[in-house]
């Protein structure tokens, strides 16, 4: 395959959806030579913040000398962005390589299943991720997990550090009920002797979080709000929540690397990182910012941080989000920084109708001026009128919305 038709072929498996479960992965990455095992890894779980602190993780283990890999999810243009080596997506001939030689597998793998399973797209990813950064010869891979952690593709690396960026309910249906629950899928990644690196949980993820430590025998460092009083600046990736990234990746890199951090590495991965879809600016008169914000946690750090990065400017908001997630719990901590907002719908079939986000805004904020414009990159233009050169606009409730402003207008969209 080259390039295209490996997107392609990617594509094509979102109509057979997803299954949990870790035999089919065991399989296949045992029939690639268990590539997984030729990196040292750092495993990154939670509801939020993981692409984040992965790549911050990855470029302070970079800037000490060390040759780093990343594994991210979801992608914003391609899939390619989920593989990266020395902070860069891979080559697209490594990217279609990987894929092809992973397919391959895939179908000797499908053989020994049921009629009606077959390797998943996410698992074949996953497969060629580890096979591309063991080509590759990174020295450590940071891997983030897809969905939960417990039967989560990516849980077939033996990592040296996991890292809990922290626990809000989502994806109830898969991941149980309550905090606890959701607690307990993802901290199923900690190994027996691990080392969990976690910042503040909350009562209910931190009673598991103490428990599966000492269940398991594994070391467990807690990462405090003051340890971000030494957060270097960060340029490329604004805000308090990525600050709050920052410090836990810190911490995590400290595990690794079982001792001391040298300062100026840190300042200088500080400088360098960066994360796509996360607060991330696009313009600047008016000011234009992006970011994949969800779920009401994400949109909660998200309204902290919008208003110390916009300042005085007067913002409007642009926001679509998916029928699975909670609109009214998103749109509320976001309302109020607003003077307009113009409401949209991600490219998907699974996208929340615009009106009815225009009804809840009208419930939540009924003073608020709310207007509907369904396509994307219309409802960003009316935005910018709306905010003037000196103003701001947020793009926000769904990646697959950013997704949708920057992916090239022929290419075909990922629904997961």
């Amino acid at each position: 395959m080259n390039y295209a038709q490996a997107e392609s072929h990617l594509l094509d498996l979102e109509l057979f959806g997803m299954r949990f479960g870790l035999d089919r992965m065991r399989k296949l990455t045992t029939v690639l030579g268990m590539p997984q095992r030729r990196f040292a890894s750092v495993h990154v779980v939670g509801t939020n913040g993981k692409s984040s602190t992965a790549r911050m993780i990855a470029a302070i283990l970079e800037a000490h000398g060390l040759r780093t890999g990343t594994y991210t999810s979801p992608h914003l243009t391609g899939f390619r962005e989920r593989i990266e080596v020395a902070q860069a997506p891979i080559a697209e001939a490594d990217f279609a390589a990987a894929l092809t030689r992973a397919a391959r597998a895939a179908e000797l793998v499908d053989r020994t299943l049921e009629s009606d399973d077959r390797v998943t797209q996410f698992e074949l990813l996953t497969a060629a991720a580890y096979h591309a950064l063991a080509r590759a010869r990174v020295e450590v891979a940071v891997i983030e997990a897809g969905l939960g952690g417990r039967h989560d593709a990516t849980n077939v690396i033996p990592s040296k550090v996991q890292v809990l960026t922290g626990v809000a309910l989502e994806h109830t249906r898969w991941l149980g009920p309550t905090l606890s629950h959701v607690a307990e899928e993802k901290l199923a990644v900690v190994p027996d002797h691990g080392c969990l690196v976690a910042g503040e949980l909350g009562p209910e993820a931190d009673a598991v979080a103490e428990r599966v430590a000492a269940e398991r025998g594994a070391r467990r460092i807690r990462v405090t709000p003051e340890a971000e009083a030494e957060v270097p600046p960060l340029p490329r990736a604004p805000g308090a929540y990525q600050r709050r990234n920052f410090t836990l990746a810190t911490a995590a890199a400290r595990a690794f690397l079982a001792g001391d951090l040298d300062r100026e590495a840190v300042a200088a991965a500080a400088q360098r990182v960066s994360v796509p879809g996360r607060l991330e600016p696009v313009a600047e008169r008016p000011l234009v910012l992006l970011d994949g914000a969800h779920n009401p946690a994400g949109a909660r750090a998200l309204a902290e941080s919008t208003v110390e990065v916009v300042g005085s400017r007067t913002l409007v908001g642009v926001v679509g989000v998916l029928d699975d997630k909670d609109p009214a719990g998103i749109l509320a901590p976001l309302l109020p920084l607003m003077r307009r907002v113009v409401l949209t719908q991600p490219a998907l079939e699974r996208a929340l109708p615009a009106a009815v986000l225009r009804s809840l805004c009208g419930q939540l904020a009924p003073r608020l001026e709310a207007e509907v414009v369904r396509a994307p990159a219309a409802a960003l233009e009316r935005a910018r009128a709306l905010a003037g050169a000196d103003g701001a606009v947020l793009v926000t409730g769904s990646l697959h919305l950013v997704a949708d402003l920057v992916r090239a207008p022929e290419s075909r969209a990922s629904a997961l």
